[in-house]
């Protein structure tokens, strides 16, 4: 369903259930001229649905391979079909589109494609993907992707999924990539840049010639987190592990499906618990996956408790310190946020991702150990690549813990007051 935190995307009367993109971008001019396929199912008896798109411009739309009509917003296009489509019924919208695509302004700042020095990237969350396709921007409707990339020879893409061919077309290289993993649109990737790659354990590092040393050594430690987040988790539950360092600083790094992009300033020792926080996302929010925003906690909670793991395990604070001193510094800040629901306006808050953290370890002491353990090891099997809402974890957690816990989660998640600590 349409999300109430964003409530100008998407579309209820259809699901995806699949994109194909075939997109061809030329760096020096930063155009794209794409098609996109999507194949879907009406949710309701239907005529005309929207699909998202921002800046880019629409030049032909069909539906099952007859020409339709199309009027397009500075949000969307509504796309009618030339036949009544009924509650049940797949049917596939071709797009023809083309433009210069660049970041859309939101509350949360500039997001979506974003043109680099040398070089482009995507960073979606939460509703950037309609800047470089048309698509039903709903967290909860994730679909299959296939994704291809047309770019000069002498770039390299890295994008969502599996990297299934590259062929040489003349003075181009076209780049094909493929997901059976459901994915939310704002999780979708594409970057290109005159990068090298090397693997690196079970990831691929891609980085500029003169970065590939640095970064392959900033993210040494990559394949330990890994085996350190599957004891404590369960398996690694994506189809690639692709790690993208840009030429460019960027403010901050993002996670997107199997994938994870961080700046040229992120390979400072200094910033080690970032590599930790999105390589956890890709069990926390791209695996186990949230349909509302109002859960973000489920995902940036688990993410930054994922950090203290790590730090523990590799011989650094344990979870305990860092709990406590995390616990002193949310203590004093404005006790004004519900983070079981916190709003549109604060959801990328550090206090969500901190009191989320808190909200973990103070059931780990609660429950203890092995219970906890078990709780996060279901949490992620039962809901391997499904959708999930905060109800889901209390009520895993009270099923383990074999009594009601509803008063331990209103006092972390329902009130805005922060709870004490329980002792260690």
């Amino acid at each position: 369903m349409s999300d109430a935190y964003t409530p100008a995307s998407g579309d209820d009367s259809y699901d995806v259930e699949s994109y194909d993109l075939d997109l061809r971008y030329a760096v020096r001019t930063n155009h794209l001229e794409a098609r996109a396929t999507v194949n879907a199912v009406a949710a309701v008896d239907v005529r005309t649905v929207s699909l998202d798109l921002v800046g880019l411009r629409v030049s032909r739309v069909t539906v099952d391979g007859v020409a339709a009509k199309h009027s397009q917003g500075p949000r969307a296009v509504r796309v009618t079909s030339p036949h009544p489509i009924a509650a049940g019924e797949p049917f596939s919208i071709d797009v023809r589109y083309s433009g210069r695509p660049s970041p859309r302004r939101s509350a949360w700042g500039p997001i979506g494609w974003e043109e680099l020095e040398d070089g482009s990237l995507v960073a979606s969350q939460p509703i950037g993907a309609p800047t470089w396709f048309p698509c039903n921007d709903r967290p909860d409707n994730r679909a299959r992707f296939t994704i291809a990339v047309t770019a000069d020879t002498g770039y390299t893409v890295a994008a969502t999924g599996r990297r299934v061919s590259v062929t040489k077309q003349g003075r181009a290289t076209r780049w094909e990539f493929r997901s059976e993993v459901p994915t939310a649109t704002y999780l979708a990737a594409v970057h290109v840049g005159p990068y090298r790659q090397k693997p690196l354990g079970p990831a691929t590092v891609f980085a500029p010639g003169g970065l590939l040393a640095e970064a392959r050594r900033a993210l040494g430690d990559v394949p330990r987190m890994i085996a350190c987040f599957e004891r404590r988790f369960g398996p690694y539950p994506q189809e690639a592990c692709t790690l993208v360092v840009t030429p460019d600083d960027l403010e901050i790094p993002l996670e997107a499906q199997g994938l994870a992009v961080f700046g040229a300033n992120h390979l400072d020792p200094e910033h080690e618990r970032l590599i930790a926080h999105e390589l956890a996302h890709q069990w926390f929010g791209n695996s186990v996956g949230i349909g509302q925003w109002r859960d973000i906690w489920l995902n940036e909670g688990f993410a930054c408790y994922s950090e203290w793991v790590w730090s523990e395990d590799s011989g650094g604070p344990s979870v305990d310190d860092l709990a406590e001193q995390f616990h002193v510094q949310l203590g004093d800040l404005r006790q004004d946020i519900v983070i079981g629901d916190p709003g549109p306006d604060v959801m990328f808050d550090d206090r969500v991702y901190k009191r989320g953290a808190l909200t973990l370890e103070a059931l780990r002491r609660t429950l203890g150990e092995a219970a906890f353990s078990r709780i996060l090891h279901e949490w992620t099997a039962r809901h391997r690549h499904a959708l999930v809402a905060t109800e889901d974890f209390i009520s895993l957690a009270e099923s383990v813990a074999q009594r009601p816990m509803g008063a331990f989660f209103d006092e972390w998640l329902a009130s805005r007051p922060l709870p004490p600590l329980p002792p260690r």
